[in-house]
């Protein structure tokens, strides 16, 4: 049993690889169906919030599921010390453009808070990831890149729930604390439950002369688990949930939490096995020579053995501590170092990668252009379909008649090819019954279908096969007006550490939506402007870039529409043109090293028919 004390705040992972908060209404209600039924499935997070009324939340799968939208999304349950900014109920914001108020994730509310108790003038975020300072005298938040500058506000909300007493080690999800699950569940195969379990068969083996059993008195004493700020150190729970940051967990490459559960299953019982001490004449021996080591012989040992772990290339289960950026504490880190070892299991102490959007400060005479690209700046130019071109008459470049259509289906509105059109819509000016081919990829439709299909498009004299995409004419977008700038900075993205980095910085604000917009007249929103992404300054990067510039012109970036994150609807987003937004890591999948990005990149421009010969005919 673990006895803690922690405040619960439940989080869902959006598509920056943050985590945000829930508000302490949402995270209390949570626990209370937790608590009211053991085999709760789901949440309705509309009861505590009518914001959210169309989402659900899956304690089974550990999702946040959208109902209206189908979007899915990583939810966890993490723990912070009663003493932080969650157990006073204090929230920290920051206005966004619409001029509403948006909170700050947990672990920078916490630093922030922290600085504010400790009655400093300003902090800088740069240590956890973040290019603002906050300056608490004008109560303001401002970019240390651009100079741009935001509200920020401090306010009391209610207390996130508190989880104290005995929490059970190992259950089955779902479960309440002090609830037992009927019938008992398996093992937990969590790195925690591993390392108290493997210790226990290694204690067993030595203290039974080698026999594997263990007898209850010969159990290793219970500890309280000691935060670095000296109180009680929130529970980690042996569930089903996903574990929250301060669990233990394998630093190797990037792999799903399916998988990691599948291999450690698979490698528990070996281990526990195989890795037991040899037995020794005296049946205490190895308990004994533990409970002889002091903390500072535990930390040289679990030091030397991190250093031969790390040049040997051992992977190592990292251990991150509640506050987040101290080191670990040193006895914490000794015995975990210790137990481990015991068990046979190789471990190293050190500290989760941390997120790193942004390169280190550049000074403006650091700045430099690109060399073979023309300018550091470019606005979005609207180009629009030649006048007096009709749809028919666009059309009829691409399409050639076909007087004998085969028994087959047009994919556009699914009757068959020798049957009139199936199109119920405003009726264009061509027939219903005549059949056409489109010259490059040789498709088939009615021509009443494809000249229904291209007059709720963009109408910018282009088609595209809607089966294999295939591009006739100049394909362009419907993105808003904007800023799009480019140059050089001095620093090194991972995985390129031989050349410099490209910055590119988008700039769209929020406006009215024209005609070639979902709702003409109607405003839309802006958010995350402006928007910061990398390319390494390479061969193949430069000629990314060139090709982005071309997207950016025909208007192919951005488009408006519903955000995949939030559900808003009529805002700014992204169009299926992946861009490297995370600069110093790759946590959340938009960051470097990436082997694959630059080639992926470019097919999803040469998808938008944008490729080296597009260059060519800009210049044109």
């Amino acid at each position: 049993m673990l006895l803690a004390s922690a405040v619960v705040v439940w989080e869902w992972l959006n598509e920056h690889g943050r985590w945000r908060p829930y508000s302490p209404a949402v995270s209390h209600h949570i626990e209370a169906v937790i608590r009211a039924g053991p085999r709760a499935g789901s949440v309705v997070l509309g009861q505590a919030d009518p914001r959210l009324a169309p989402y659900l939340l899956d304690l089974h799968s550990m999702h946040q599921f959208r109902q209206d939208t189908g979007t899915i999304r990583p939810v966890r349950r993490s723990y912070y010390d009663p003493a932080s900014a969650p157990g006073k109920g204090v929230v920290w914001e920051w206005e966004n453009d619409s001029g509403s108020w948006t909170p700050y994730d947990m672990e920078v509310g916490i630093t922030i808070q922290r600085a504010y108790e400790k009655q400093h003038p300003w902090i800088d975020l740069t240590s956890i990831g973040f290019c603002y300072v906050i300056d608490f005298n004008t109560m303001g938040q401002i970019n240390r890149q651009t100079q741009r500058k935001r509200r920020i506000r401090r306010r009391l909300d209610l207390v996130y729930p508190l989880v104290t007493g005995t929490l059970p080690k190992s259950q089955s999800w779902p479960a309440s604390p002090g609830v037992p699950s009927s019938p008992p569940a398996p093992p937990c195969t969590c790195p925690q439950c591993l390392l108290v379990m493997s210790v226990k068969a290694a204690v067993a083996v030595g203290a039974n002369g080698g026999t594997g059993a263990m007898a209850p008195q010969q159990q290793l004493p219970q500890r309280k688990a000691v935060s670095l700020s000296g109180g009680p150190k929130p529970p980690i729970m042996a569930t089903g949930l996903k574990p929250p940051d301060s669990t233990a967990t394998t630093r190797s490459s990037p792999k799903t939490l399916a998988s990691q559960v599948s291999r450690r299953q698979a490698v528990s019982t070996p281990a526990l096995s195989s890795a037991t001490s040899p037995p020794t004449s005296n049946g205490k021996a190895t308990r004994a020579s533990l409970n002889t080591l002091n903390r500072t012989h535990l930390q040289r040992l679990a030091i030397a053995q991190s250093r031969v772990l790390i040049a040997s290339g051992v992977p190592t289960v990292p251990v991150k501590n509640l506050n987040g950026s101290s080191p670990v504490n040193p006895a914490l880190a000794g015995i975990t170092g210790i137990l481990m070892s015991a068990a046979g299991l190789p471990v190293c102490l050190t500290r989760p990668p941390k997120l790193v959007l942004h390169p280190p400060p550049v000074s403006k005479s650091e700045i430099k252009s690109i060399p073979g690209v023309a300018n550091t700046c470019r606005k979005t130019t609207k180009k629009q379909a030649k006048k007096g071109k009709t749809p028919e008459e666009v059309l009829k470049k691409y399409l050639q008649k076909v007087r004998h259509p085969p028994d087959e289906d047009c994919t556009i509105c699914m009757e068959c090819l020798s049957t009139p059109s199936g199109y119920k819509g405003p009726q264009p000016a061509v027939k219903p019954d005549l059949v056409g081919k489109l010259s490059k990829c040789g498709h088939i439709y009615h021509l009443h279908c494809l000249v229904a299909m291209y007059n709720n498009g963009n109408k910018d004299g282009s088609l595209q096969c809607p089966t294999c995409k295939t591009i006739y004419g100049v394909k362009t977008g419907t993105q808003p007006p904007g800023k799009m700038e480019y140059h050089l900075i001095p620093h090194s993205v991972p995985g390129h550490p031989d050349c410099k980095t490209i910055r590119i910085i988008y700039n769209i604000p929020p406006g009215v939506q024209g005609p070639e917009h979902p709702n003409p007249g109607k405003s839309f929103t802006a958010r995350g402007f402006p928007r910061h992404c990398y390319l390494p300054d390479s061969e193949k990067g430069r000629k990314v870039l060139k090709l982005l510039l071309v997207a950016w012109d025909r208007r192919l970036i951005f488009a408006i529409g519903t955000s995949s994150t939030t559900g808003e609807s009529d805002t700014v987003i992204w169009n299926e043109i992946h861009h490297k937004t995370e600069f110093g890591s790759n946590l959340t999948g938009h960051g470097y090293p990436d082997a694959n990005y630059l080639d992926n990149v470019l097919a999803e421009l040469a998808v938008q028919g944008i490729t080296e010969e597009s260059t060519a005919q800009e210049k044109d």
